[in-house]
């Protein structure tokens, strides 16, 4: 007997569900049919924000020439992993390999005359003094060549998230304030999408160059790092409603 009323309990159940489906399926494609009636706006907003670079990439550079290809590439060898060697044992600064080129220098017949070879190595951290210090330590094998300031994958992460928030709230405020504007009462995300974007601007890099070129051990070069602007964007489509219950 328990069986039996289970069974029609379940056909019963079952019964009321197919007889309420035509019901909730006219209901939804009336919803659907209305809002893909509804006017349709298309908006953007924007947040930016600027942040400190915090990351220094110092390139040494030597160059070395001689008559000999083998005998070049043999000393620029030596110098480039005697650089190496003397970069490591810091751990908040990271030591690899920059450009390693060799070329024959000619006259004007087209005779090789000479060879000549450069090889650099980049130091690369967050801690810009100890960057300073390091360069310019390791100049007596491999004079400083060039400085540059970026913005670290983590702080841009950072400061985008930060931005997003302000990004949403601007794209929410300015839906409603549309919406209102054209009469109507509120609208539907239809579409969303995000971008966003980051230019560094670096405070007088030809200054901070000239003076990281004359550094000597005793003098380490002084670095101001510049700004980066990090922007975040949302645009997206959005169904304008007549009233609260669309």
């Amino acid at each position: 007997m328990r069986s039996l009323i289970s069974y029609h309990g379940l056909a019963a159940g079952l019964a009321a569900c197919l007889l309420a489906a035509p019901a909730l399926a006219h209901e939804s494609h009336h919803r659907d049919h209305d809002e893909n009636r509804a006017p349709r706006l298309t908006l953007q907003a924007q947040a930016a924000g600027e942040v400190a670079q915090d990351t220094v990439d110092i390139t040494l550079a030597t160059e070395i020439e001689g008559p000999d290809q083998a005998d070049v590439a043999k000393r620029l060898t030596a110098q480039l992993n005697e650089t190496l060697q003397a970069a490591r044992g810091n751990d908040d600064i990271k030591a690899r390999n920059g450009a390693y080129r060799l070329w024959p220098n000619t006259d004007r017949d087209g005779k090789i005359t000479a060879w000549r070879g450069r090889a650099e190595v980049i130091l690369q951290s967050k801690d810009l003094p100890a960057a300073a210090t390091l360069a310019a330590k390791l100049s007596s094998h491999m004079p400083i060549a060039n400085i540059r300031f970026s913005l670290s994958p983590q702080a841009r992460a950072a400061e985008e998230k930060r931005l997003l928030d302000e990004a949403a709230k601007a794209f929410s405020q300015r839906a409603a304030d549309a919406a209102r504007a054209f009469g109507f009462t509120g609208y539907t995300i239809r579409k969303i999408d995000l971008g966003g974007s980051g230019t560094v601007f670096s405070k007088a890099p030809e200054m901070v160059m000239a003076r990281a070129a004359f550094a000597s051990d005793s003098a380490p070069p002084e670095l101001e790092a510049g700004m980066a602007t990090v922007s975040v964007s949302v645009q997206g489509e959005v169904a304008l409603k007549t009233n609260a219950k669309e």
